[in-house]
């Protein structure tokens, strides 16, 4: 028997395509085109449908037809004063609510924008999630982080104060900023430009990972990757020299200090000795 919430979604999709084909002659002021752009926010902000997803080889599929939709809901929502509590907005998105009824820990000071999902358990420390940003069970995102449009937090993850997610959401067929299940972001750390972070990694304070920032093994001194570090490892900010007709100078990249067993990220004891093996800090 066919699932009727895929088919849903599935008849969702094809709507909200057909409208994004013809995105530049579309009456904005039709309540049936209003009705399925809303429609489809509603289904990025209940969980139901999501930018981005992990696949079983570490790739990311990207639903292109969720940001169609974010980006729809930019052109065919109007301006409006927007008031939630003591505080006054002018925006063209409100700001979400019910938090409760969702089991979400809202700290205040918190905002997140409709059409972002956060599952519940998610705790919510003075911190900002923009539109189409999916954040899992259980994770926290902590003072003055910032979590950008479209990028996909996962499960029991730990965005430490200040950490900044950059968000993507054009063009529409790039991927957002993935971090995996049980990761560690610390501090002032900044992941933006559609880099990934895999499952269980630890990813040190004031890091910044970028789609272009090389990701570097310590032990081989070996180039792993652009942007993507790979799952259950630690990894710090660290740089390299290069030599230009100026001299030489230390350009940025994230340092793989250890790998870590399955499990390991939530040894704490484990994880502050190898820190404090390389002069680190999360």
């Amino acid at each position: 028997m066919a699932d009727p919430l895929l088919s849903s979604t599935t008849d969702l999709q094809a709507r909200v395509e057909a409208l994004w084909a013809d995105r530049d002659a579309i009456d904005t002021d039709d309540p049936e085109i209003v009705g399925t752009v809303t429609e489809a926010i509603d289904a990025l902000d209940t969980g139901v449908a999501r930018v981005a997803e992990w696949n079983a080889d570490g790739s990311v599929t990207v639903n292109q037809w969720c940001k169609y939709a974010v980006l729809l809901l930019f052109k065919t929502a109007k301006m409006d004063t927007i008031e939630h509590g003591p505080f006054e907005y002018a925006d063209k998105i409100p700001l979400k609510t019910d938090y409760m009824a969702r089991g979400v820990r809202v700290v205040p000071g918190a905002q997140a924008r409709w059409g972002s999902y956060q599952a519940p358990g998610v705790v919510m420390m003075p911190s900002y999630t923009n539109i189409g940003a999916y954040v899992g069970e259980n994770t926290m995102v902590d003072t003055w982080a910032t979590v950008g449009s479209c990028a996909q937090i996962g499960a029991n993850v730990h965005l430490s104060g200040g950490v900044g997610i950059g968000g993507v959401l054009e063009p529409a067929q790039a991927a957002p900023v993935m971090i995996g299940d049980d990761c560690m972001i610390g501090s002032r750390a900044i992941v933006a430009e559609g880099a990934r972070v895999g499952q269980g990694t630890v990813l040190g304070a004031g890091a910044i990972l970028t789609g272009s920032i090389p990701v570097i093994d310590v032990e081989t001194g070996d180039e792993i990757s652009r942007g993507e570090v790979p799952a259950w490892c630690v990894a710090v900010a660290g740089t390299r020299p290069k030599s230009f007709a100026g001299g030489s100078f230390g350009l940025p990249c994230i340092l793989v200090l250890k790998r870590l067993a399955e499990g390991e990220r939530h040894d704490k004891g484990a994880l502050n000795e190898i820190l404090r093996d390389h002069g680190q800090a999360v």
